[in-house]
């Protein structure tokens, strides 16, 4: 395979992905995302939107509102990786300009480093299980060396690490859920359920977040699809992966995190995975269990990792036409990357649930603006139609700076701020309207409108998509 060396490691980074070296079919992307999504995190998101104030039955309402709408919104993302073959934030130098990407760069790359971070604390509670060790940080640590070995392998081994995830985990998901229904009332805790607007509006926006968060990285993973791959055959598996996956477990999460409050306060905040493990009837269940769990936050914590590294890429290439990196200093980013996710797991550990709620919700603020302007200006701006050898190219097409996108999204992100409901802070229009948090929707709307009136009628696309020669491409 012509994308990886003879050792199997990946060998490109962030310039486009040749014709010759394309392969697979679009059904990877459902096994993959189906994997990335079927794990602890997922579960103590649809967990967090019960723990927080909803009822089981309207959270996960809430939650499946969420993630259709988050879900629409990340397959449009994954259908550009085979027309363009780049990495999802290469091509935000088209809306951005060459240095202005580097922007919602920076915020995808503190993006992933807290994702990672978060699953690297519920893996670690997961390895220390299996191991019988009660010390968390020698499960993180250990954790975190399995995610460098693999992101260094790259894309081959991260899509096999997703199949393998996507059986272990159909398979472990299916006993966890056969274990809930038989050992929980559900009838008893979506019977007497009441509404709640803003706690309604909460679960739909921890899984809207959740499905956006993957919209800078998932293209990194279908741009070796042929470039002649239906976009909407890419979108559906891309949809359906993610939003099956992660509707199941966050259904599971909203159960388990009901059954688990008592009088005293929820048994689940304690320890979410020994929790699960006692739900399946401990013992070789609950090993086997941990051992899923592992393998699922392996797939996503690589994923963050690879992503991480491709965005931080982007940054120091920006200044520079180069294209390509050595391996050896790929791997010094890899292990770098991961190291600082370790510190910050170490860090974050002791108050999980309130900091990876808070970290979900701030997320969706900052990046609902950069989908917004990256979507309209791929679907109906230059309606896929991109100069590629420009994106690496300060004096080209594209320039340093597109100031009316910058300012479009500055002020997507700085609208929102007075809808903000969250613990540290509370924005002054939000007892107004009940208490619900809005931010989010406002943040689509006015960074559409403003983006589209600035932008539509200075666009810079071609009349068609220019691709770098091969010789081009290995000369970079």
């Amino acid at each position: 395979m012509a994308s990886t060396t003879n050792s199997g490691i990946e060998k490109r980074s962030i310039e486009m992905v040749p014709d010759a070296e394309r392969h697979g079919t679009p059904r990877s992307q459902f096994t993959l995302w189906f994997g990335a999504n079927t794990q602890i995190t997922a579960i103590v998101d649809g967990a967090l939107a019960v723990v927080f104030g909803a009822d089981a039955l309207w959270a996960i309402i809430g939650l499946l509102i969420g993630n259709i709408i988050g879900g629409i919104v990340m397959a449009l993302h994954s259908a550009q990786g085979p027309q363009l073959g780049l990495p999802q934030m290469i091509s935000s130098r088209a809306q951005f300009g060459i240095i202005g990407a580097i922007i919602p760069l920076v915020l995808v790359v503190l993006m992933y480093i807290g994702f990672a971070s978060t699953g690297a604390v519920l893996s670690g509670q997961a390895v220390n299980l299996i191991i019988g060790v009660q010390t968390p940080w020698i499960g993180i640590v250990i954790f975190g060396a399995l995610t460098a070995l693999v992101a260094l392998l790259g894309y081959k081994y991260i899509h096999v690490l997703g199949r393998i995830s996507s059986v272990t985990g159909l398979l472990g998901f299916l006993f966890i859920t056969y274990c809930v229904l038989t050992q929980v009332d559900v009838p008893g805790l979506i019977s007497g359920s009441s509404f709640a607007f803003p706690a309604f509006l909460s679960a739909i926006a921890l899984s809207v977040g959740w499905q956006l968060t993957y919209g800078p990285y998932v293209a990194d993973y279908s741009r070796y699809l042929p470039r002649s791959t239906p976009s909407s055959k890419t979108f559906w598996f891309t949809f359906g992966g993610s939003v099956i996956g992660s509707q199941w477990s966050m259904t599971l999460g909203a159960l388990i995190g009901a059954a688990a409050m008592t009088e005293s306060g929820n048994e689940f905040v304690e320890n979410q995975v020994a929790y699960v493990g006692d739900i399946v009837g401990g013992g070789v269940f609950a090993l086997l269990i941990f051992i899923v769990i592992l393998l699922g936050k392996l797939t996503v914590n690589t994923l963050n990792a690879y992503g991480a590294f491709m965005c931080t890429l982007t940054i120091l290439t920006s200044f520079g036409n180069k294209a390509t990196i050595r391996r050896w200093t790929r791997a010094v980013f890899v292990i770098g990357i991961v190291t600082l996710t370790v510190l910050v797991a170490l860090l974050a550990s002791a108050d999980f649930l309130a900091n990876f709620k808070n970290f979900v919700l701030a997320l969706l603020m900052v990046f609902t603006p950069w989908s917004v302007i990256n979507l309209t200006d791929y679907y109906l701006i230059s309606k896929d139609r991109f100069d590629i050898p420009a994106f690496y190219d300060r004096h080209g097409r594209y320039g340093n700076w597109n100031w009316r996108a910058l300012l479009a999204y500055g002020i997507g992100v700085v609208i929102q701020i007075p809808f903000l409901a969250q613990s540290f802070y509370t924005g002054p229009l939000v007892a107004k309207l009940g208490g619900a948090d809005i931010s989010w929707l406002v943040g689509i709307v006015v960074t559409f409108v403003l983006y589209f009136v600035l932008i539509r009628n200075h666009g810079v696309a071609p009349k068609e998509t220019i691709y770098p020669s091969l010789e081009e491409l290995e000369r970079k």
